[in-house]
């Protein structure tokens, strides 16, 4: 499949400056993946939002909705299908959807996230007193922002600890679009396998961990199929962590760049204005996996046929100046919060938000009270990001620890 459209992302630019680019053309365009396979970017707050308002109705998730998908346009290598036609949760629509958010969310209430708050805590500490022992020069990336997510996520979905670092080795090779086809496929097909080990092990050896809850809902008739289950844990162990990784690295880089934003966050204890500025000024999402137009529909004047693909484009929207003024582009905690799109909106909104606030919040109020003079030894313009169009965050944040507080 050949097609003369703009190519996304360009050779020449980061994926965020093509959209901010592609922006001002309009708030959707149609664009070249990977493959030479067309789809639809939203860049604007409006059309994103206009989106997410639709799913499970004019916008679908299942693959099946995608006709190129099918019918010989999209070769059968391209390495993106092992993301889209993963049978999880976000590929489900309707009352599939509703049913299997369902079961998923009780795990996630305020109350049982609220009661997460000690153990997340106690986390944060002994991971932090790995970084004072590391001194000088450790890398903040593997020793606290991948490894507090990874930890937490793994830690609640009953993951052992010798396997977390092989579950991240497979989210980071899935996600990243420079991964050639068949190590994709051979990634999915290791981390589906795992999932599904895992879910045996805790049938035959159930313990206290949201696994195993799963499983005996399964069990007992609650219309949860061994393949619907490994599709829940695929979902929320890559997604339950890769994004609140990249959300805390991109949080540590704007307080390194806007010192003046980290007096004031400490100053006021205002780590939730970070979290939630942090979401909007470099959204760990750069675009969500497609979606799929269940007829024709026009999307902020932009007329989309049938059975096409779009990405919704969080880092995009969450700069565009006309939601969020013409100081769209400077990193602000006092900012007026006003319709955020930082956690989705509509009937696909994060169901891990209140447990990535959470985590954002502890991870951030203890990493500047402990190291209060913390600073980047690393050009800002040198940080390499992941090679991802999916989720983007810092991939190497080495630092000077200065004092050491309790």
């Amino acid at each position: 499949m050949t097609t003369t459209l703009p190519s996304f992302p360009a050779a020449d630019e980061t994926p965020l400056a093509t959209c901010i680019r592609l922006r001002e053309i309009a708030p959707v365009v149609e664009v070249e993946f990977p493959g030479g396979v067309p789809a639809y970017l939203a860049l604007t707050h409006n059309a994103v939002r206009e989106i997410l308002a639709g799913d499970n109705r004019t916008f679908l998730r299942d693959p099946r909705h995608w006709p190129a998908l099918h019918d010989g346009s999209i070769p059968e290598d391209w390495p993106l299908r092992a993301i889209v036609q993963g049978g999880h949760l976000s590929t489900k629509d309707g009352d599939d959807h509703r049913r299997l958010r369902g079961l998923v969310g009780k795990a996630f209430t305020p109350a049982r996230v609220q009661a997460l708050e000690p153990r997340v805590r106690q986390i944060v500490e002994g991971l932090l007193d790995d970084v004072v022992a590391a001194g000088d020069g450790v890398d903040l990336v593997p020793a606290f922002t991948e490894a507090l997510p990874m930890w937490v996520i793994c830690e609640l979905f009953g993951v052992p600890a010798e396997d977390r670092p092989r579950v991240r080795e497979w989210t980071a090779a899935l996600l990243a679009h420079t991964t050639p086809p068949e190590e994709a496929f051979a990634t999915q097909n290791a981390l589906q396998a795992y999932l599904h080990g895992l879910v045996e092990k805790k049938r035959a050896e159930p313990g206290n961990d949201l696994t195993t809850g799963l499983v005996q809902a399964s069990d007992e008739g609650d219309r949860l199929t061994t393949h619907e289950l490994v599709g829940v844990l695929w979902l929320m162990l890559v997604a339950g962590h890769e994004t609140t990784v990249h959300l805390l690295g991109h949080a540590i880089v704007a307080l390194s760049q806007h010192p003046d934003q980290l007096e004031l966050a400490r100053a006021e204890d205002r780590w939730d204005d970070v979290v939630e500025e942090t979401l909007r000024y470099r959204h760990s999402v750069m675009m969500t996996s497609f979606r799929f137009t269940a007829r024709e529909v026009t999307v902020a004047g932009v007329r989309i046929p049938e059975g096409r693909a779009v990405g919704v484009v969080y880092q995009a929207s969450g700069l565009d100046p006309a939601e969020h003024g013409e100081s769209a582009d400077r990193f602000d905690i006092t900012r007026e919060r006003g319709a955020r799109l930082g956690f989705g909106h509509g009937p696909r909104y994060c169901i891990g938000a209140s447990l990535a606030r959470l985590e954002g919040r502890l991870a951030l109020a203890s990493l500047y009270r402990r190291l209060p003079e913390l600073t980047l030894t690393i050009d800002p313009d040198d940080i390499p990001y992941s090679p991802s169009f999916f989720t983007v965050g810092p991939l190497s944040l080495p630092v000077a620890l200065g004092p050491v507080r309790p």
